[in-house]
């Protein structure tokens, strides 16, 4: 992977990209007429296209947090809070940015990123909750799509050069520069456009405040959170600023206006959960670079949370006799969790108990089917054990769930599939891996090399042909905007 995009640059991007999608059907000097705030400013099919191209992008250029309980975790709640939104039926995606800085963001298309700095800031789950409904408010009501507005008197060369500065910058590396560019060619655009976002600010605050409480989670969550992100400004200083603080400033008089909301939203939500707590924990120790350091902090008679903490400690220094106690004890209080369950099969694995381990996640994805972290943990260990068919079936059943398509599930297929399988198959996978990192010419060649091979039926060669199609469709069209 390449190194984590910066979110002002991710800002500008976004900026850019926007004005892009529907020149072809307009006339050659000027973008065309999008309507006003409240209309249709973009066919949904064009937002699903545009959604897409983002998140390659954001894949191409940023590192993501592909741990299977983390995603879980924050996808399940991510949907939790679009199913109380007004827009419950609306194909929202989420996904967690390598980033210690303090910040989420919403992009085209519904797809929300959030930084793992976030997740470690955040004291309770209704913290988090409160930003990532936050972000959602933006998307639901549609104030991403208004930045069109703004783009309406922008000539196609203004916008061509903009986007040039922007993508050659960061091909480049000089991030400095393409921003730079951006600004010299469109300032005025962008600056509108970062005016018109903090306007929004205030209904995002109360659309998410109703998201909380509809879902059942405490909506002073967010309030709290902002505040604490405030006084932390306010103690370390502008050049310490929290990046969420940046891209959605917080003043006083919002902050004093969302509390006041939340007061009169409280009924009873929850405030936090064992679910959050525990995923939290993993993330500081799966990222830290010396977890051993992590154990004073992590009690053996502690917390559940931090007696999980400390089994993956010791899991990940040498210890596995010792984290597998730990985890017994954890799962023979909880028996149901998921994370429990699954650390302590790959315990089990690690120590060459094969037999064990697949029983506990086999038994774990009946009590659980369609869980993308299961799924994924149960596919690794049936390939470990050489039943490379069942490993694949339990990866197509997966792949069933098109929010759980992502390039490591696409790669999964194709590594079931490339010592048994049809090899048809494990180029047709990895195609759609290489697609959804971004990169189309791998993509094309996978396809050309499966629909050279010998023996396939004719639905297999439809299929092939069907997707090299579009690939090649994508490609011509990126090429032409060079």
């Amino acid at each position: 992977m390449s190194k984590t995009l910066p979110r002002t640059l991710l800002a500008v991007l976004l900026a850019t990209l926007f004005p892009f999608v529907v020149y072809s059907d307009s006339g050659p000097d000027r973008l065309p007429d999008f309507g006003d705030s409240a209309g249709a400013l973009i066919s949904p099919r064009q937002e699903r296209a545009l959604g897409e191209a983002f998140m390659r992008s954001v894949r191409r250029q940023a590192r993501l947090v592909d741990d299977p309980l983390i995603h879980t975790y924050i996808r399940q709640l991510g949907r939790k809070l679009v199913a109380a939104s007004d827009m419950p039926a609306y194909p929202f995606s989420f996904f967690v940015v390598e980033d210690s800085a303090v910040n989420a963001f919403a992009g085209p298309g519904g797809y929300i990123g959030i930084h793992t700095g976030l997740i470690t800031a955040a004291e309770y789950e209704s913290e988090l909750a409160g930003v990532m409904a936050h972000e959602i408010a933006h998307v639901t009501q549609r104030h991403l799509l208004r930045a069109y507005e703004s783009a309406r008197q922008m000539s196609l060369p203004t916008a061509a050069a903009t986007i040039a500065a922007v993508l050659l910058g960061a091909a480049a590396g000089s991030t400095d520069a393409a921003i730079a560019g951006a600004t010299a060619v469109q300032a005025g655009s962008i600056q509108y456009q970062l005016n018109f976002t903090r306007a929004n600010e205030k209904e995002a605050d109360r659309i998410g405040i109703q998201m909380l409480a509809g879902a059942g989670i405490d909506p002073s969550g967010m309030p709290a959170f902002f505040e604490r992100l405030y006084q932390s400004n306010r103690l370390y200083g502008a050049g310490n600023i929290p990046e969420f603080l940046s891209t959605h400033p917080v003043t006083s008089d919002r902050m004093a206006e969302t509390q006041e909301r939340a007061r009169e939203m409280a009924g009873g939500g929850r405030r936090d959960s064992l679910a959050f707590q525990l995923v939290r924990t993993r993330l500081l120790v799966l990222s830290s670079p010396g977890p051993r350091q992590l154990l004073p902090a992590l009690p053996a008679q502690g917390t559940p949370a931090q007696r999980y903490g400390r089994a993956l400690v010791l899991a990940r220094t040498g210890h596995p006799r010792q984290a597998e106690d730990l985890l017994r004890q954890l799962h023979a209080s909880d028996p149901d969790r998921i994370m429990y369950r699954i650390d302590l099969a790959q315990q089990l694995l690690e120590q060459g108990r094969r037999e064990q381990g697949l029983a506990l996640l086999k038994a774990t994805l009946v009590l659980y089917p369609g869980d993308l972290a299961v799924g994924r943990a149960y596919a690794e260990a049936l390939l470990a054990a050489g039943r490379d068919r069942d490993a694949r079936d339990v990866v197509l059943a997966l792949l069933r769930d098109e929010t759980a398509r992502t390039p490591d599930l696409y790669a999964l297929w194709a590594r079931s599939t490339s010592r048994k399988g049809p090899a048809w198959e494990t180029r047709f996978a990895s195609a759609e891996a290489y697609y959804l990192q971004g990169n189309l010419p791998l993509a094309i060649d996978q396809l050309e090399q499966a629909l050279a091979l010998k023996g396939l039926t004719e639905y297999d060669q439809a299929r092939i042909r069907s997707r090299l199609e579009f690939f090649k469709a994508r490609q011509a069209e990126r090429t032409k905007r060079e």
